[in-house]
């Protein structure tokens, strides 16, 4: 299942900033397919956590933000529509500002992208 969740609306950033993450179930990870005005690296890992789903860097384990009441391991996933509040965590100092995140599509075949994007996969 691979969910489209874009991320908009931060506190002092320009209206248009804006950034899309395709977020696939069973590699866990994620992959940023677009932004304005918003560093977002290209892929990271995710992961569960009491408050939400968290966006995590490749090889770091804090999270980039966090997805607020976003159940990335309900059965079913999320629901196309769905929205809420992302805590994005800018400088990695603890210090964050908020923003919004939508559910804008779910992909529930699974997909082989044309192109991997993640470290060890391999172009078919």
């Amino acid at each position: 299942m691979r969910i489209t969740v874009k991320l908009d609306g931060f506190e002092g950033a320009q209206s248009a900033a804006f950034a899309i993450l395709w977020l696939d179930k069973e590699t866990r990870r994620w992959s940023r397919e677009g932004h304005q005005a918003v560093e977002v690296p290209d892929w990271g890992g995710l992961r569960s956590g009491s408050n939400g789903t968290m966006i995590c860097g490749q090889h770091v384990e804090d999270p980039i933000c966090v997805l607020e009441r976003l159940d990335f391991d309900a059965p079913n996933g999320p629901r196309e529509g769905l929205a809420g509040r992302v805590l994005w965590y800018a400088d990695g100092a603890g210090v964050k500002t908020t923003g919004r995140w939508h559910v804008q599509c779910i992909d529930r075949e699974q997909i082989k992208a044309e192109h991997g994007v993640f470290a060890g996969e391999e172009d078919s």
